[in-house]
This record gives C-alpha cells, structure tokens and sequence, in this order.
C-alpha cells in the first residue's frame, strides 16, 4: 500500500496549487485525477481538430501574482496575454459601448451615453479600486474562525487563537475611514440600487452589472450581488487590476504550469484515476480506496472537491455529526449558468461594429445585455423554472488575440449564459439542451447575422453538464454560492473556515472555501499554510 504524507483529491487548479506549497514544505504529496488531464474546469480541450477549446473557465485575472512568482509559473510556460479593450456592448439600436485601459478614451466612449457617466467613470474605478486593495491581503490569509459550528462547539481557546486574526481584519476595516459606508454596501449589498446611484446610462450600468451576477442565481438587485462585482475586479493578472487576459493556448496553459511545477517539487500524479472514498477509521481520514481497488493511505486528506461531493459521495456520512450534516443539506448550491463552445469558420460580424475590417472590438468581452430590465426579466424567467427567452451572453472569442487556439481564418467563440436554472420546471435539461443553443446562437445573430451561418462545430454545457463532467453540484461554477451568508468566516460553514472539517485529517482546499470561487489559487495557497501550520 502506497503511504503519503497528504493525498490530494482532484486536479482542479486550487488541488495542484495546494498539492505544490506541502511539497514545497517538504512533505510526500500524491495527487489523484479521474480525467486523463488536470486542472478541473481550468482545462483545454481540442474539442474539434484545430480547435483548442477553453471549455468552462475561460478568462484569467484574480489568479494570485504570489503564486506565479513562488511556483515560478511562467518558468513553465504561463503567459497572459492582456485584452485592450476589456469590454464591449453592442446594442440593438446600432450603437455600442467599448471600454479599455485607457482613461480618456473610455471617458469618450462613456459621454457618447451620458457626459456626466464619463466624468464620474474614473472616480466609479478609483472607489473599487481603493475597497480592493484593503480587501486582497484578506483572500491570501484564512479567515477569523471564530465562530461555533455545526459538530464544533464553541471554544475559548480556538476563539483566543483566532483573535490576531480577527484584529488584523478588523484594522483593514478601520482604514477606510469615511468610506466605510460605501465599502460596506460593497460587501452586503445589491449592485443596482449602487449603479443607478453612480450613473444614468442603461448600456453602461447593464455592463457593470453582469459581473455582479455572472456565475450566480440573482438579479443585480439582491443583496450580495455587489460583492460579487466588486470580487471580479480584485485581480491583476490581465496587467492591472480588474482587467481580464487570455492564457496563451487556452486556460490549461495554467494548468500545464502547475503540473510541471508539482512534479519538479516532487508531487507524484495520477490521471484517470477516480476515487470511490475516502477511507474514515474512527472517526480519521486514513486514505483513499480507487475504482481500481488499489488503496492509498494518507496521514491526511486534502479535497480540491465541494461538499457535497466531498461527504456525501465519498464519505461515509455516518462518520460525521448529525448537526453538520443537517448543516450540508442547505448549503446554497443555487446557480443558473451555462456554457456554450463554438468554433466558427470566420470572424464575427457585428451590426454595431465600428468597422468590419478591424476586429478590435472583439478582443475582449462582448456584453449582450442592454439594460438593467434586460437582466431582471432574464433572471425572472429562470426564477418560475424557465430557461431565460432572452439570456444575458458575455462572448469571449479568444482566438481574436490568441491565434494558437484555432485554424487559420478560423475562430473560436465561448458563451457564458445566464440565466439558466439546474431545475427546470418541465422538461429536463437533456431534452432541452439543443434548443437552448439554439435560441443563444440566434440571439447572437440578431447582433452579428453571420454567426449561426459560420457555425462549424458547438458543445453546450448546460447547469448538468457541469454538474456531470466537472463535479460541479448543482452547476455552482464556484462550489457554492457566493452571497453573504457563505463568505469570509462562514464559508464553507460558520465554525469551519480553517479548512478543517469535523473528519480528523480529512481538509478542504477547494472553491467552497475561503476567499471563494474564481481561478484565483488562493483555496489551494491558504488550505496548504493551513495545513501545514496544524502539522
């Protein structure tokens, strides 16, 4: 029986990041993926000859600088090639909105909707700017676990541990001084109500908007959907913060690197190798058991996987406290995204394009949503059970900027769709999944008429499809839902945000984790100085 000092289960980006930091502390670290690649649904895929498919996670920007310069990643091959412009809006009237790097060109962009919009942009970007700079040395640290939890009664000696850790937080809430206000709506609140305060053009708040609710089941005016737009602006990775880049040759170019800086660091890894459980001995994690029989044991175990997944499909739930285990029944999977993967054999061609020879304005997102009504009446259909009639779309077509990833003239175009309900009030998503495509390729010919005819190959992904091939539960893209009541201290659960769970040995360093979804690497970072600090 193969003996390590910690086994990590699954491959996804934040299980390489954790698996690297214990090898890098010395400690003998296997990890075991059941696809015949790594890095979860931070992954590429030649779905089509020619065609290298970013096919769930599809841009970077909260990854950790941390991680890139201790993994020494672009040793290994990561590059990020930055997208100027970022954004761009089209509208059903001919016009568009195009937003970049550059202060007065967006301002120019702005006034042509509203004149006072551009002079309170920049002060709009300096605010969130400001609020995420206080709020990023608290993604790279574990969170105050101050709290009782369900199977971890209240202690004083956990409590008077954590205090330093509750302090150090609490100073960062203390410097924002006169701001406090505005940074707390930031962090509890809804986007709308926020958005209408700052402007008054429907192009620009429906923008800004969709990154409040992109990966989440709520409209831009339920409570916590402004952290959420405030959490996709706190990475630099695309060159500044809150800009978004491409991976060259697709999102496993990250994946790739910290493959190969695991095995430098001694990490020994396994693909194709799926987990039937983790081995529980009164009431200790000892090891894993695979499908193929072979068992491997473990002083610990380390999950890259959600909780439910976690406990309930490879656990015994006997092993775990009746009062965490009512807890796990409501935890908030709730989500309606989708993906959808296409390859075209030629270049978009927008209505509301500035130029058709120029592809400039493809290089970064394109927003199919209008206005803030647009949003709600999406979100409100998905709500009754209904696959949104008119989705919000944000289109990447990465190829614009990456030519490595698809044939020569041709390109590829990824779908980020919202709203799609895991639950649908009749019919099942097998049955409706073509259909659905259907409707997001003919929405996006109504902007770009020559998209459904330039259709060479598609891969919809629908909320099960994530579920199935990503072990995503419910098609959360971020294991678990991100609003109030599942962050920071709470996260995954009030009592356990240090990355322990009530199975003695037995971790978490996934996405239902502290500071939360996102390619963002910190889960893996923090569960591993977690880990190790426990010995």
């Amino acid at each position: 029986m193969a003996k390590y000092d910690y086994v990590i289960v699954g491959g996804g980006h934040n299980g390489l990041v954790a698996a690297a930091y214990l090898a890098k502390a010395g400690k003998k670290v296997a990890l075991f993926e059941r696809k015949d690649h790594f890095g979860g649904a931070s992954c590429t895929e030649e779905l089509w000859p020619g065609f290298h498919v970013s096919t769930a996670s599809y841009v970077i920007s909260l990854f950790l600088p941390e991680i890139r310069r201790e993994l020494h990643l672009e040793d290994y091959g990561l590059k990020v090639l930055p997208r100027n412009p970022s954004s761009w809006t089209p509208l059903p009237d001919g016009r568009s909105l195009l937003l970049g790097s550059d202060a007065k060109e967006n301002q120019a962009e702005i006034a042509k909707f509203s004149p006072q919009d551009a002079e309170k942009f920049s002060d709009y970007e300096a605010l969130l700017d400001r609020v995420a700079e206080h709020l990023e040395p608290l993604l790279m640290a574990q969170a105050p676990n101050l709290l009782p939890g369900p199977g971890r009664p209240f202690s004083w000696m956990r409590t008077l541990a954590e205090s330093s850790r509750a302090m150090q937080a609490a100073r960062r809430f203390l410097k924002w001084g006169e701001e406090t206000a505005a940074a707390w709506e930031l962090m509890t609140g809804a986007a709308r109500p926020l958005l209408e305060r700052w402007f008054e053009s429907e192009p620009l708040r429906a923008t800004l908007a969709t990154d409040a609710v992109i990966g989440t089941f709520a409209s831009p005016s339920s409570l916590g959907t402004a952290y959420v737009l405030l959490h996709h602006v706190m990475g630099e990775a695309g060159g500044k913060r809150g800009v978004w880049g491409y991976v060259q040759g697709g999102m496993g170019g990250l994946a790739s690197a910290l493959q190969q800086a695991c095995q430098d660091l001694g990490v020994e890894l396994h693909i194709r190798a799926e987990i039937e459980t983790i081995q529980i001995e009164n009431g200790k994690a000892t090891g894993i058991l695979l499908k193929d029989g072979r068992s491997i044991e473990g002083k610990a175990i380390v999950s890259n996987l959600d909780p439910h997944q976690t406990f309930s499909r490879l656990s015994d739930r006997k092993a775990l406290p009746e009062s965490f285990q009512r807890a796990l029944k409501q935890f908030d999977y709730e989500s309606a995204s989708a993906k959808l993967n296409l390859a075209l054999s030629e270049a978009p061609q927008f209505l509301a394009a500035p130029s058709q020879e120029s592809l400039h304005h493809l290089r970064g997102t394109i927003h199919l949503c209008p206005d803030m009504d647009y949003l709600e009446r999406a979100y409100q259909e998905a709500r009754l059970g209904k696959s949104s009639s008119e989705p919000v779309l944000e289109i990447t077509i990465p190829s614009i900027v990456d030519p490595t990833v698809s044939p020569e003239g041709c390109h590829v175009m990824n779908v980020f769709i919202q709203y799609a309900p895991y639950h649908l009030k009749e019919g099942s998503w097998d049955e409706q999944r073509e259909v659905f495509a259907d409707r997001c390729i003919a929405l996006i010919g109504k902007y770009a008429p020559n998209v459904p005819g330039s259709v060479l190959h598609r891969q919809m992904l629908t909320p099960l499809d994530l579920e199935r091939d990503f072990r995503l539960t419910g098609g959360n893209i971020f294991q678990g839902a991100m609003g109030p009541h599942q962050m920071f201290l709470a996260r995954p659960l009030p009592g356990w945000a240090d990355y322990q769970t009530p199975i003695t040995g037995l971790y978490l360093c996934g996405a239902c984790t502290h500071p939360g979804g996102g390619v963002m690497g910190a889960c893996g970072r923090n569960a591993a100085r977690a880990i190790l600090r426990k010995g």
